[in-house]
């Protein structure tokens, strides 16, 4: 794999309108990986009972959060999606509206790696964290994606 595009299965991106809670927004974020049997059905359910006991630890800046589950949880593959809620939803009242989620799958320790050095090169540029939060087409979310 060379570029972050390629960490991301057909149908990856999603711009959705509609309002939204976090666990609609977690399925959302999921849905791609289910789809393509790149994570089981479980994997979701421990994302959101992990949320329910720890908070939202995968929030990483003020509009984007990162939700994942440990690999034995029922990560079968290693992917990543990319959920656009310009509306925003928020896990609780004491973190900010997320308006990204990527969903990340790792079937291992060590798959990912590439990826989220990718990610971080992302998370570094501003004005493409800018662009994502407004996006709302695929066609945008993936011309960003693109450039990484």
């Amino acid at each position: 794999m060379n570029g972050l595009i390629d960490y991301f299965p057909e149908n990856a991106f999603t711009v959705h309108q509609q309002d939204c809670d976090w666990q609609q927004a977690i399925d959302l974020s999921m849905r791609c990986l289910l789809e393509n049997n790149i994570v089981e059905p479980r994997y979701v359910a421990a994302i959101k009972h992990s949320t329910q006991n720890n908070g939202a630890y995968y929030i990483l800046t003020p509009e984007v959060a990162m939700p994942h589950a440990r690999p034995e949880e029922g990560a079968l593959g290693t992917a990543l999606t990319l959920t656009v809620l310009p509306l925003g939803v928020y896990f609780n009242d004491d973190n900010p509206q997320v308006k990204v989620l990527i969903g990340l799958a790792a079937k291992d320790a060590d798959s990912h790696i590439n990826a989220i050095q990718l990610l971080s090169e992302m998370f570094c540029d501003d004005q493409a964290i800018k662009q994502l939060t407004q996006a709302v087409k695929v066609s945008e979310i993936k011309e960003i994606i693109q450039r990484f």
